[in-house]
C-alpha cells in the first residue's frame, strides 16, 4: 500500500519528527513538506492525488482558520488534519467546521498521532480524547429519548444526540446529511462522530455501526434490532 501525504509547518524539526511518524502509516509513504502556507498550496495544486494533508494552524504566512478554509475550499476530496500547538476548544470547533476530519495536539505522544492519522485515513475523524470531553460538554446533548435502545446506549457513554447520529449512519448518511437532517453545522456532526468512536473504541463507520447493531442500539439491516427489540 502506497499513501501520497502532505505535510505543512513552519518548524523544520517538528517536520523531521512528523516524517519518522507518517513512514509508519504504510509500507510506501511519499511524503511532501514544507514550511509555509503558500508552499503548501502550490504543493497540493500540483499534487492532486493526496492522500492526507497535514496543516500547522498557525503559520507566519498563514491566517488561521480562514487559511484552512481556503485550502479545504480548494482542495474538499483531500482529507485534512490540523496538527497544532493550541488546544482552545474554540480553534478545534472552528477547524472542525471549515471541514478539518482531525485536530492533533502537537503534545500528542507519537503513538497517538499514529493512531489518529489512521482513523482519518479510514474516513473517520479524530479529536484528543481530553479535548473531546470539554468540547462535548458545551454541545446541546439532543432530545432526551426514553426507549430501551437509548437508555442503553447511554449506559455506554452515548447521548441522545449522538445516538441519533449513529442512527443516521446506520442508514448511509453522511456527515453533510446528518447535519442538514439535524439542523446541526457539520463540523458540530465531525465533534459527534468522534464521540461516538471513542465510546464504542472504533475507528471507522462500518466499525461504529457494526458495534450499534450487536449491542443493539440502533436496528440491524432487516429493520429490527438485534435483541428483537422493534
Amino acid at each position: 500500500m502506497k499513501i501520497k501525504v502532505l505535510l505543512v509547518d513552519d518548524h523544520a524539526l517538528f517536520r523531521d519528527g512528523m516524517r519518522y511518524v507518517l513512514q509508519q502509516l504504510a509500507e510506501e509513504v511519499e511524503i511532501l513538506d514544507c514550511g509555509s502556507f503558500s508552499q503548501g498550496l502550490q504543493l497540493a495544486m500540483a499534487n492532486p492525488d493526496l492522500d492526507l494533508a497535514l496543516l500547522d494552524l498557525k503559520m507566519p504566512d498563514s491566517n488561521g482558520v480562514s487559511s484552512l478554509q481556503l485550502f479545504h475550499q480548494r482542495f474538499p476530496d483531500i482529507p485534512l488534519v490540523v496538527v497544532s500547538g493550541s488546544e482552545q476548544l474554540d480553534d478545534i470547533e472552528s477547524v472542525m467546521n471549515l471541514g478539518a476530519m482531525g485536530f492533533i495536539s502537537k503534545m500528542s505522544p507519537s503513538k497517538t498521532t499514529l493512531s489518529a492519522l489512521r482513523v482519518v485515513l479510514e474516513g473517520g475523524v479524530y479529536i484528543p480524547p481530553q479535548l473531546l470531553q470539554q468540547t462535548m460538554a458545551k454541545l446541546e446533548p439532543g432530545p432526551a429519548l426514553n426507549d430501551k435502545r437509548s437508555q442503553r446506549a447511554s449506559k455506554y457513554g452515548l447521548t441522545p444526540r449522538q445516538l441519533q447520529v449513529l442512527q443516521l449512519i446506520g442508514a448511509g448518511k453522511s456527515n453533510k446529511d446528518i447535519s442538514r437532517k439535524l439542523n446541526l453545522a457539520e463540523g458540530t456532526v465531525k465533534i459527534h462522530v468522534a464521540a461516538i468512536y471513542q465510546a464504542l473504541h472504533v475507528s471507522s463507520r462500518i466499525e461504529a455501526v457494526e458495534t450499534a447493531r450487536r449491542f443493539g442500539f440502533i436496528a440491524d439491516e432487516n429493520g429490527s434490532a438485534l435483541d428483537g427489540e422493534s
